[in-house]
């Protein structure tokens, strides 16, 4: 199949880049002069697994949007819908609440419609931006005419991991506008992989999107909570607790996600706990339980920022890592970024440094003087980099994920929620 991508950033070229891997042939259009010129130069500056590997020798088309739409068979809109950078998750959560911004999607899914039917020959077009329930049919119905097919197809993929989550779906989610559409939308996914495939309304695909990514908040937050209890409790490992909670597939889920560490992150969790408790306020539920995620998130955070005052004892304080998750080098709504925050809120001066933002880690090691001062260094993202540093003497080492090796250390290893004997 010819298949098209309106939007060629961090989740298009990814995923457009997969699907030329299944042997279609792909067309990209985007605004951005940058990512055009980027992806021309085969320069990807952000770090995705497999797409350094495929950039170099794809055969990506980058067209305008009239050619886009005569080639295509089908066309992909991966627009993002973002919220206010208050909401990203780094600072303290704003009083107020608020939907998406859908300014771009609007923008574009009129823009190609407006062309389609200039073009008038039928397309299918799948949205695969996140919405909150009801988007799509106030927002982005009234815009399309009848030559624009829609599908919506929302993707539960990774950043960092876009390709490989986008080639080995645990499922595929469709919600159906057009039937004839839709069932082209099927035989193309048939091609990337055997995932299961559900279809259903879409009203319901929207919701299932952001409630998948809610629940996911919701299991890191738990977790979380298990792992401050184990601080506390005497004789407990919240390791210990959550592979046991992990054994229990059948009636918990599934194991992911469930291990103690620090809170949600990247361009979607926190954002979609603010939308669904925007959404929670607007339709007076009566019980907001988003709220509760967020809050948790941040007072957990704050907690970790005491336990950091109380056990450096006045050393300089280090926060090692800045990314969202581990092995990337996106830092959107990390909460490493945020624990930076509640410590600067609080007059605590604080270096951080992260191997994939910074780089350079001999320039820092001597510009911060880790190895002439003993410091507090915390664990903030689990970066296998870490556990390769070797610590000074009397250093303090702070670490949520239990991760650091603790043998043979001569520094001080504190592995939050391990409190064994």
């Amino acid at each position: 199949m010819n298949i098209g991508f309106l939007g060629l950033g961090k989740l298009g070229l990814p995923v457009a880049l997969a699907t030329e891997s299944k042997g279609h042939k792909v067309f990209g259009y985007d605004i951005s002069e940058k990512t055009i010129n980027n992806i021309k130069n085969r320069i990807i500056d952000y770090r995705e697994i497999w797409v350094e590997d495929y950039l170099p020798k794809t055969n990506l088309e980058i067209l305008n949007i009239e050619q886009l739409v005569s080639k295509s068979d089908i066309i992909f809109i991966p627009i993002q819908t973002p919220h206010d950078e208050k909401y990203e998750g780094v600072t303290r959560i704003p009083s107020e609440r608020s939907d998406f911004d859908y300014t771009y999607l609007i923008r574009g899914v009129k823009n190609l419609s407006d062309e389609i039917e200039k073009q008038k020959q039928d397309k299918v077009v799948i949205i695969i931006s996140t919405v909150l329930p009801g988007t799509i049919t106030r927002d982005i119905k009234p815009l399309l005419g009848n030559h624009t097919k829609l599908v919506y197809n929302p993707f539960f993929i990774a950043m960092g991991s876009t390709m490989k989550d986008f080639l080995h779906p645990e499922f595929v989610l469709f919600g159906r506008d057009d039937d004839k559409a839709l069932k082209i939308g099927k035989e193309f996914y048939k091609t990337i992989s055997n995932a299961p495939i559900y279809d259903t309304t879409i009203e319901n695909a929207e919701l299932i999107k952001v409630a998948y990514n809610t629940l996911i908040s919701t299991k890191i937050s738990f977790a979380n909570t298990l792992m401050e209890m184990c601080y506390h409790l005497p004789n407990t490992d919240v390791d210990e607790v959550t592979n046991a909670l992990k054994m229990a597939n059948n009636r918990l889920i599934s194991g992911a996600y469930m291990s103690g560490g620090m809170g949600d992150g990247g361009g979607c969790h926190p954002r979609d706990n603010i939308a669904m408790s925007y959404l929670s306020k607007k339709f007076n539920i009566s019980h907001n339980w988003f709220e509760n995620i967020m809050v948790q998130r941040e007072k957990q955070t704050e907690w970790m920022a005491d336990i950091i005052i109380e056990k450096s004892n006045g050393m300089q304080v280090n926060i090692l890592g800045k990314t969202f998750k581990a092995e990337t080098n996106l830092t959107l709504g990390s909460p490493a970024i945020l624990l930076k925050n509640l410590l600067e809120e609080k007059g605590i001066k604080v270096n951080q440094w992260d191997p994939y933002v910074d780089g350079d880690y001999v320039k820092y090691k001597k510009l911060y003087e880790w190895n002439t001062k003993p410091q507090t260094f915390f664990i903030a993202t689990k970066h296998d980099f870490f556990t390769k540093i070797k610590f000074l003497k009397e250093s303090l080492v702070i670490d949520p994920w239990r991760f650091i090796p603790s043998t043979n250390n001569d520094y001080k290893l504190l592995q939050i929620g391990k409190n064994t004997i």
